[in-house]
């Protein structure tokens, strides 16, 4: 959900003596206040609402983003199947996993915050990874086109478990924070995870199954201006 938050400008005139004292506050718009958030309650939805879903994995496998499976795993918040997960089966054989999930366009600057919440099995056996990255080239949903490209989300702000450990990835619901950074004035762009997992698959050594729950983005609103007031006569 994004809201944007507008003022009017607000002119108050007040006469004392033979003083006006005059207060104006200009109007401020902020495209850079925003807030997102998303439970992943029905994920069905996800697409009217600007998320993009995109499998690039070297095959496509049975299974793409879907909803969360409360008989592996319970949802970190909600309903027991309220969360995205991604699992093994994004491709065939032993392949290599890139399963993408773009959130809608948000406007970016640095020191906004994105939160979430992600998970895998109770007792890990082939080790899962995913990645948070960003792209600043406004509602672009480029992600190149083979397994190993990224496309515009160039900037890697999160890479949990690369080094593919089955302790690496965490086996109870636990809560991420990533932090934009090089984008030093607001600029239109897109968060993604990417289920990112080499030597993945049925046959793989890499991959099980991870979920997603409670993300939110925190947009950065403009300071309003301070009121001044100056003596007319």
């Amino acid at each position: 959900m994004n809201w944007r938050l507008n003022k009017t400008a607000l002119v108050v005139v007040v006469t004392m003596c033979s003083v006006t004292f005059a207060w104006s506050q200009s109007p401020t718009p902020s495209p850079t206040c925003a807030l997102l958030s998303q439970g992943f309650d029905d994920i069905t939805v996800l697409p009217g609402l600007g998320w993009v879903q995109i499998n690039h994995s070297t095959v496509v496998g049975t299974t793409n983003w879907f909803q969360g499976n409360s008989l592996v795993f319970p949802a970190q918040s909600g309903p027991a199947n309220s969360y995205i997960g991604a699992n093994f089966e994004n491709t065939t054989g032993t392949s290599t996993i890139s399963n993408w999930l773009l959130t809608p366009p948000i406007t970016l600057e640095n020191g906004n915050t994105a939160t979430f919440w992600t998970r895998t099995v109770n007792t890990p056996a082939f080790p899962d990874r995913l990645q948070v990255r960003m792209s600043i080239n406004g509602a672009s949903s480029n992600v190149g086109t083979t397994p190993t490209d990224v496309g515009d989300f160039t900037t890697l702000l999160l890479d949990i478990n690369p080094t593919y450990t089955t302790s690496g990835y965490p086996n109870a619901w636990t809560q991420f924070t990533v932090t934009v950074t090089g984008v030093p004035s607001p600029t239109l762009g897109r968060l993604a995870f990417r289920y990112f997992v080499e030597n993945g698959g049925p046959t793989g050594i890499n991959s099980d199954y991870i979920g997603i729950d409670t993300f939110q983005f925190d947009g950065s609103c403009q300071a309003s201006p301070t009121p001044t007031a100056s003596a007319t006569g």
